[in-house]
C-alpha cells in the first residue's frame, strides 16, 4: 500500500493549490474548466431514468463532444477507457471491450441510437460495432442499471449519444480525417445534416484502415490489422406534438485474428506474409457486420411524454481460417434481435415525476458455418418497471422497481451421429430495485448514497458452448445448470465544485451471487487447444474512484485521478480467490495549459502532458495458469490542439497527440495477447501493447442557414 501514499500526497498538494485565491481574470465561457462545471445541468440516463447529472444518486461520468473531438483512439471504447473506473479488455489495437469497476462482457449494456447494442458481446475477439465518428457524447453509468435496462446491466451502461437535432433552417456538413503513425491508421468521415421547418435529416459515411501495430520488443505484430466501414442515415419529423425519427445504420469490420506464434529458435513472431505493414487481412480473420433500423417516437400526451421505440438488429460474425473463398468460412453466427420499449414520463406533479413502462427483446441465432461453438437458440425478454424522482428542498430522491423474465431455448444438433448440443429450455426471473438520494449541502457540496439490486441471466456461451473458440485460442464448455447473477451494490459519493477546484470521491461495495466466470481445466477436448469451462460462485467487489480538477488561474489546468477495485471469490483458496480480468490500480495526472481563447486566427489553443500509471497487479486468478501477475508501467501522453478561425467562425480543428511518448514496453493486465506463446529467448509470455504512436486529427465543420 505504500506506493498508493504518493497518489494521496499529490491529491493533497493539488487541493492545497486550489485553496489559493482565484485570479480576477474574467471567466471565459469557452474555457474547458468552466464548461466542465456546467455538467451539473446535463441530462443523463441514470439507473432510475432521465435526470440532471447533479441529481443522479448513482455515479455517472460524461464525455462531451469537445472531449471526444480532441481524443485519439483506435476505437470508441479506447476513447472512453481513460475515465476513472473505466478500462478495456483489448486484443491488439483494433478490438476493445469495456470494463466498468472490474466487470465487463455481458455485464455492461452498450446503448447506441437509443437501443441496447446486441452483437454477440460474449465473444472475446471483436469489440462493439459502433462508428466512433458518429458519437457526439458518452454517458457512463457505474453500477447496476437493471431497473431501466433489464438483464445484463449489472456493471453499468455505456450510452453513446448522437449529435442533437439542428435548429430549424440550419444545414451542417462535417469532414474529418486522422492518421496514426504506429499502425499506419488512416480514417475519414463525411456528414451532411439539416433541419428544414422540422423536417430533419442526417447522413454519414466513415472508413478506417490500419496495418499491424508495432512495439520495441515484438516489432510488427502479425494479424493486428483491421478495416472498418460504417454508414448511417436519419430521417424524421420534429413537431409541436413530439417527434418521429427513422434511423438506419450499418457497420462492417474485418479484423485479422492474432495467434502470436513464435520461431522456436529466435523467439521472433512468425510473419505469415512478406510485407509486415500490409493493410490486407491475414489468415485467420473475421468479417463482422452489424445492421440496425430504429423507429423512435415521442408524443405529448396528458402533459407528459409517451415514448415508443422499435428496433431491428442483425449481427453477422464470419470466421475464416485457411480458405480465401468468401463462402468457405468456419464459424458463421447470424443473430437477429427485435427490441421494443414503451414508457410514459409524467409531467412534474408538484415535487414528483414518475416514469413507467415495458421493454425487452426477441432474439434468434442460427449457425451458418461449417464449425460450431454455440447451438442455434431463441430468446424472449420482457420487463416492466416504474421509477420516480422527487425534489424536496436540498434533497433529490429517486428509486424504482422492476420485474424481468427471460426465456431461452437451445436447439439440438447432431454431428457425426453424436449429439453436439443437447436441446434445453431455461427461464430466468429477476426482481430488481434501486433507491438513492443526493443532498445538496451547499451550492458547492453534494453528498450521494445509492443502493441497487442488479440481475443478469447467463448468456448462450455460458450455458451451452461446446467447441473451439479460435479468437480465444481455446476449447470452451458451457454449463447449462448455471443460475442468474444477482448483485447488491452500495454507492457513497462526495462531490465539491467551485470556480477553482472540483473534487469527487466515489466508493462502492458490490456483492454478486452466482458470479459466472470461465477458467481452465485439465481435460483436453481438442488437441492443440487448452480447455476452459464456465462455473459460478459468490463474489465481492470493493473499490472506488477519486478525482481532483484544479484551476488555480485562467490558463493552467491540473487534474489527477485514482481508481482501485478489489474483486474476489468468496470461500476460495488463494489460487482461485481473485476474479479474472480485474484491472490494476491506476493513477493519472495531467497538466494542461490553455494558450488563448479569443485569437483571431487560432482559438482555444492548448498543450497538455499526461502521466498514466498502472500499478502492479498481483491479484489474479492463478488456478491452472489462467492468469499471471502483471508488472507496473507508466505511459507519457502529450497533446496539442487549436481551432482555426476566420471572421470569428471556426473553420477547422487541429489536434496532435503523442501516445506512449517514451516508447514504453508494457503489457496491460487486461490484454488478451498477454497469454499467447512464450518467447523461448527471453522467457516472457505473450505479445506487448502498442509502442509510441503519433496521431494527427483534422475536423472541418461547415454550417449555413437555409
Amino acid at each position: 500500500m505504500k506506493r498508493y501514499f504518493f497518489v494521496a500526497a499529490v491529491t493533497v498538494i493539488a487541493v492545497a493549490t486550489a485553496a489559493q485565491p482565484m485570479s480576477q481574470e474574467t471567466i471565459d465561457s469557452t474555457d474547458v474548466f468552466y464548461r466542465h462545471l456546467q455538467l451539473k445541468e446535463v441530462l443523463v440516463t441514470g439507473s432510475t431514468g432521465v435526470t440532471r447529472m447533479a441529481d443522479a444518486s448513482a455515479p455517472v461520468a460524461f464525455l462531451s463532444a469537445g472531449d471526444l473531438r480532441g481524443t485519439a483512439a483506435t476505437n470508441i471504447v479506447d476513447a472512453v477507457s481513460h475515465l476513472p473506473g473505466v478500462s478495456q479488455i483489448t486484443t491488439g489495437g483494433g478490438i476493445s471491450k469495456p470494463v466498468i469497476r472490474g466487470l465487463g462482457y455481458n455485464r455492461i449494456i452498450v446503448v447506441n441510437n437509443g437501443v441496447r447494442q446486441e452483437g454477440q458481446q460474449w465473444g472475446d475477439e471483436h469489440g462493439i460495432e459502433i462508428d466512433s465518428w458518429d458519437v457526439n457524447s458518452i454517458e457512463v453509468l457505474k453500477g447496476p442499471a437493471s431497473l431501466v435496462y433489464g438483464s445484463d446491466a449489472l456493471a453499468g451502461v455505456l450510452k453513446f449519444n448522437n449529435a442533437p437535432v439542428l435548429t430549424p433552417g440550419t444545414v451542417r456538413a462535417q469532414l474529418g480525417a486522422e492518421y496514426q503513425t504506429n499502425n499506419g491508421l488512416f480514417g475519414y468521415t463525411a456528414n451532411f445534416a439539416g433541419n428544414r421547418s422540422g423536417n430533419i435529416w442526417s447522413a454519414r459515411y466513415s472508413e478506417k484502415l490500419a496495418h499491424p501495430y508495432k512495439n520495441a520488443r515484438d516489432g510488427y505484430v502479425p494479424n493486428s490489422q483491421f478495416h472498418e466501414r460504417a454508414g448511417s442515415l436519419l430521417l424524421g419529423l420534429n413537431r409541436s406534438w413530439g417527434h418521429s425519427h427513422l434511423l438506419w445504420s450499418c457497420y462492417h469490420v474485418t479484423p485479422s485474428i492474432i495467434e502470436g506464434e513464435r520461431d522456436v529458435t529466435t523467439g521472433v513472431l512468425i510473419q505469415p506474409y512478406s510485407d509486415a505493414t500490409t493493410y490486407h487481412h491475414g489468415m485467420p480473420y473475421q468479417q463482422v457486420k452489424h445492421y440496425k433500423a430504429v423507429l423512435d417516437n415521442s408524443f405529448a400526451v396528458g402533459g407528459g411524454r409517451l415514448n415508443f421505440l422499435l428496433a431491428y438488429q442483425q449481427n453477422r460474425r464470419q470466421e475464416y481460417e485457411e480458405a480465401e473463398s468468401p463462402t468457405d468460412y468456419g464459424l458463421f453466427l447470424k443473430l437477429h434481435t427485435l427490441n421494443y420499449n414503451i414508457h410514459y414520463v409524467t409531467r412534474r406533479l408538484g415535487v414528483c415525476q414518475v416514469t413507467a413502462g415495458v421493454n425487452g427483446m426477441y432474439q434468434k441465432s442460427v449457425n451458418k458455418g461449417n464449425e460450431y461453438l454455440v447451438p442455434d437458440y431463441s430468446l424472449f425478454d420482457f420487463g416492466v418497471f416504474a421509477t420516480t424522482s422527487l425534489t424536496l428542498g436540498r434533497w433529490a430522491l429517486n428509486g424504482g422497481l422492476r420485474f424481468d423474465n427471460r426465456h431461452m431455448s437451445g436447439r439440438e444438433l447432431e454431428e457425426d451421429k453424436e449429439v453436439r448440443f443437447a436441446a434445453f429450455h431455461r427461464d430466468f426471473t429477476g426482481i430488481t430495485a434501486s433507491a438513492g438520494t443526493v443532498f445538496h449541502a451547499s451550492d458547492r457540496l453534494d453528498l450521494r448514497v445509492n443502493v441497487s439490486r442488479g440481475f443478469r441471466a447467463p448468456n448462450i456461451s455460458e450455458l451451452a458452448s461446446n467447441g473451439i473458440h479460435e479468437g480465444s485460442v481455446r476449447y470452451e464448455l458451457g454449463n447449462v445448470n448455471l443460475k442468474p447473477e444477482f448483485s447488491l451494490q452500495f454507492d457513497l459519493g462526495v462531490a465539491y465544485s467551485s470556480p477553482v477546484v472540483e473534487a469527487q470521491l466515489n466508493l462502492f461495495a458490490n456483492h454478486i451471487a452466482n458470479y459466472i466466470f470461465i477458467h481452465r481445466i485439465s481435460d483436453v477436448m481438442e488437441e492443440g487447444y487448452m480447455t476452459y469451462r464456465y462455473d459460478a460462485g459468490d463474489s465481492r467487489l470493493l473499490g472506488g474512484e477519486m478525482s481532483v480538477d484544479v484551476h488555480p488561474f485562467h490558463s493552467l489546468h491540473l487534474s489527477t485521478s485514482f481508481s482501485y477495485v478489489s474483486a474476489v471469490q468468496l470461500h476460495q483458496p488463494l489460487e482461485s480467490k481473485y476474479l479474472p480480468f480485474t484491472p490494476a490500480p491506476r493513477w493519472q495526472f495531467e497538466v494542461k495549459y490553455e494558450i488563448n481563447h479569443h485569437g483571431r486566427l487560432l482559438n482555444n489553443t492548448f498543450v497538455s502532458a499526461q502521466w498514466d500509471q498502472s500499478f502492479r497487479q498481483s491479484h489474479y486468478y492463478r488456478a491452472d495458469e489462467t492468469e499471471t501477475a502483471t508488472p507496473a508501467y507508466g505511459l507519457l501522453n502529450l497533446q496539442a490542439g487549436t481551432d482555426v478561425m476566420r471572421r470569428g467562425s471556426r473553420v477547422a480543428s487541429l489536434f496532435l497527440v503523442v501516445q506512449n511518448a517514451t516508447n514504453c514496453i508494457y503489457q496491460s493486465h487486461l490484454s488478451r495477447l498477454k497469454y499467447t506463446d512464450v518467447d523461448p529467448v527471453t522467457g516472457r509470455r505473450g505479445i506487448f501493447n502498442m509502442g509510441r504512436n503519433i496521431v494527427l486529427k483534422l475536423i472541418v465543420p461547415l454550417q449555413w442557414k437555409l
